[in-house]
């Protein structure tokens, strides 16, 4: 088990959303916290005077290493490290956007593998910590509109799981969070139908739940998550033919 009460946490993504919830959530429950994102404001709306603010852009490696930097000398060793920043753009199949696309890697996939190398070597050394990746169950199976963000979630949750096998034993919990919809700014943007809608506080509930029991992968809502691990067992001749005929 692992105890929020006292750890000392820090939070990557706490801008809005998921990130912001959780940070309170933990706050809550007796963490030390710390959060970042790009947006300085925000940052601050969010901590409420409770929490050190440490600004970056995760698609910047070095701002990474020195905001990690700034985050021990403050706080001591890191127990718990939540990466939750992520972007999310819907992309057109059939005038694929390389530049869209990358930018989905730049944020997603890149973005967390800057904040893994930024503090998974000193947890290492010492044999203890959680690295907890924000990710999604659109890496399950390719959606349309998807092109972008779920590839880069798809590498998130491989990432995160070869980690894991490769860390397991060493005192060094990789866990990965596959969440659906979540009521956050980025997914108010979308008008397509989102079943299973979660809140935001709901989310950060199911997640702190999951980082205190070690949970390898938490999947919420429970519908959402039957339904995409199901949908895995789909043949790839079928899957297309559930959508129609769409361009995007």
């Amino acid at each position: 088990m692992t105890t929020i009460a006292g750890s000392r946490a820090w939070i990557i993504g706490a801008s809005s959303g998921i990130g912001a919830a959780l940070a309170d959530e933990m706050h809550r429950r007796g963490a030390q916290v710390a959060i970042s994102a790009r947006r300085a404001d925000a940052l601050a709306q969010v901590s409420a005077g409770r929490m050190l603010e440490v600004p970056l852009d995760i698609a910047d490696m070095q701002a990474v290493v020195d905001a990690a930097r700034a985050v021990r000398a403050a706080m001591g060793e890191l127990d718990i490290v939540v990466i939750a920043a992520g972007y999310w753009k819907r992309m057109e199949a059939a005038g694929f956007d390389v530049e869209e696309f990358q930018r989905h890697i730049d944020a997603n996939v890149m973005g967390m593998a800057h904040c893994i190398a930024a503090v998974l070597p000193e947890m290492s050394a010492r044999g203890s910590g959680s690295i907890v990746g924000i990710s999604s169950v659109a890496g399950y199976r390719g959606m349309p509109g998807s092109q972008g963000y779920g590839a880069s979630k798809a590498a998130q949750l491989n990432l995160l799981e070869s980690l894991r096998c490769g860390m397991h034993g060493t005192g060094v919990h990789i866990q990965t969070v596959a969440p659906g919809f979540v009521e956050t700014p980025m997914t108010a943007t979308n008008t397509f139908p989102m079943p299973f809608l979660v809140s935001a506080e709901r989310a950060a509930t199911a997640i702190a739940d999951g980082i205190e029991h070690e949970t390898p992968e938490i999947v919420f809502p429970l519908p959402m998550a039957i339904a995409m691990k199901t949908a895995r067992l789909v043949p790839q001749r079928w899957w297309p033919r559930l959508f129609g005929n769409r361009a995007a």
